[in-house]
C-alpha cells in the first residue's frame, strides 16, 4: 500500500506544481503531512538539504521521502511519479509550441498565471523565513536571524558588479560557515 500512496501522492505534486520547485513546497508539505511521512521540522530540514544538493528540489524531496518510507523501490517510484506529469506535458508542449503559444489566448493565460506563481513563491519564502527564526522548542532563534540578515545584505546590498559574482553556491557556503561559527 505504501508504494501506491507514494506514487499517487507524488503524482499529485507533479501534476499541480506549476511555477517550479518553490511553488511546489506547499503541495509537498500537504502530501507529506497528510500521509504522516515526516514532521514539520524534518521536512524543513530536508527542504534545506534538497536546496543544497544538485538537482531539482521536488525530485530530491520525492527521492528522500520515497527512500525513507519504502527503500530503493519507494525512492524510484516517488521520483518517477513526481517527474511523470512534467515529462508528458513537455512532450505535448513540444509538439504544439510553435502554433499554440503565439495565439493571443495562450499569451493571456501565461500573463495571468505568472503573478499567481510569484505570489505562491513569495508566500512560501515568507513562511519558511518566519519558521526558520524559531528553534525546535519554539523559542526565537537570533542566530538564524543573524545569518539571514548577513545573506540578505550580501545578496541585495552589494554593488551590482560584485552581486553578479556572488553565486548561490557562495551564499550556501557562507551560510554553512556562519551556522558552524554561531553554533
Amino acid at each position: 500500500m505504501i508504494y501506491l500512496d507514494l506514487f499517487l501522492g507524488f503524482l499529485r505534486v507533479g501534476c499541480f506544481a506549476f511555477g517550479g520547485a518553490y511553488s511546489a513546497i506547499p503541495l509537498i508539505r500537504d502530501v507529506v503531512f497528510s500521509y504522516g511521512w515526516l514532521g514539520d521540522e524534518a521536512l524543513t530540514a530536508m527542504i534545506a538539504v534538497a536546496e543544497s544538493t544538485p538537482g531539482p528540489i521536488m525530485v530530491n524531496l520525492a527521492t528522500y521521502v520515497g527512500s525513507s518510507q519504502a527503500g530503493l523501490g519507494g525512492a524510484v517510484l516517488a521520483t518517477l511519479a513526481v517527474v511523470l506529469p512534467s515529462f508528458i506535458v513537455i512532450l505535448l508542449a513540444a509538439a504544439a509550441i510553435g502554433a499554440y503559444f503565439r495565439k493571443p489566448a495562450a499569451q493571456a493565460v501565461l500573463r495571468g498565471v505568472k503573478p499567481c506563481i510569484i505570489g505562491v513563491i513569495l508566500a512560501t519564502g515568507a513562511t519558511m523565513t518566519v519558521k526558520s527564526f524559531r528553534s525546535s522548542s519554539g523559542a526565537f532563534d537570533g542566530k538564524a536571524l543573524l545569518i539571514a540578515v548577513v545573506l540578505a545584505a550580501l545578496a541585495f546590498a552589494t554593488p551590482p558588479k560584485l552581486r553578479k559574482k556572488l553565486s548561490p553556491i557562495a551564499l550556501i557556503l557562507i551560510a554553512a560557515v556562519l551556522g558552524v561559527i554561531l553554533s
